[in-house]
């Protein structure tokens, strides 16, 4: 309830539209730890401004392939690196871009599971001989970074037959199901599922966070609305959300 208060406070006295804009949609694209982040705010910010802000969220690769393909919408929040590519491209207005926030890799268990060590470089190499299954996205955030932290540790082929790479971002839930024993993943996104407990982050030395950006469509009819949406991202409001979901402002 604090964190709402603080919201409300920050829209009302700095971001407030003014107005008729009841009803109003804000398509959002992005991945789950948006749509944690707007989960918190946006009925706060919908009561502020009379714009409703709807995340539509998939892998990030996904929503990118959406927007290159013609889609509509007003924000994206995809990684940073795509967000650049998208304004090379002319999807997205350059003058809008903004890091809003970055999230750290980490190990999940089926709660309630024994936590393994996975404290150093060693133990984590260990720990991923010794499971019977694990699984990280196909084409996520991390997995890039993922596949390079393997083949670094000679465990790339050792993994290959354990290894489930979801197309959909179901990381967390088939560990919380019992369907993989473990799954790594950033961090926000095991927090947001119950049944999944988080074992901790990579170990530092192999860890990579995952800087998120937003920016506006050239196509959206509501570009004002979008860039006071990017400003409470950006406000200690904001930024109290996105640590709350267990993420660093950008």
């Amino acid at each position: 309830m604090q964190l709402q208060r603080i919201v409300v406070t920050a829209i009302a006295f700095g971001l407030a539209l003014g107005g008729n804009a009841s009803g109003a949609e804000l398509k959002i694209f992005g991945s789950r730890v948006t749509k944690m982040v707007i989960a918190d705010i946006g009925a706060q910010f919908e009561q502020a401004t009379g714009y409703k802000p709807v995340v539509v969220s998939d892998v990030a690769a996904v929503m990118k392939r959406r927007i290159e393909s013609g889609e509509l919408f007003d924000l994206a929040v995809l990684v940073d690196f795509q967000i650049d590519e998208l304004i090379k491209a002319g999807k997205l207005i350059a003058a809008t871009r903004a890091d809003v926030m970055r999230a750290g890799i980490g190990v999940a268990v089926r709660r309630g599971a024994p936590k393994p060590d996975i404290s150093t470089v060693e133990a984590f190499k260990q720990t991923l001989l010794a499971a019977k299954s694990i699984t990280y996205l196909k084409e996520g955030a991390s997995t890039r970074h993922l596949d390079r932290v393997f083949d670094r540790l000679g465990i790339a082929d050792a993994l290959k037959s354990k290894t489930t790479q979801p197309m959909t971002e179901s990381v967390s839930e088939m560990v919380a199901q019992g369907e993989v024993e473990l799954g790594i993943i950033v961090t926000p996104n095991i927090l947001s599922v119950p049944g999944a407990e988080l074992v901790g982050p990579l170990p530092q030395e192999l860890q990579s966070y995952i800087v998120f950006a937003a920016a506006v469509s050239p196509q959206s009819a509501n570009q004002q609305a979008v860039a006071k949406l990017i400003e409470l991202l950006k406000s200690p409001a904001g930024g109290a959300v996105i640590k709350s979901k267990g993420m660093d402002p950008g």
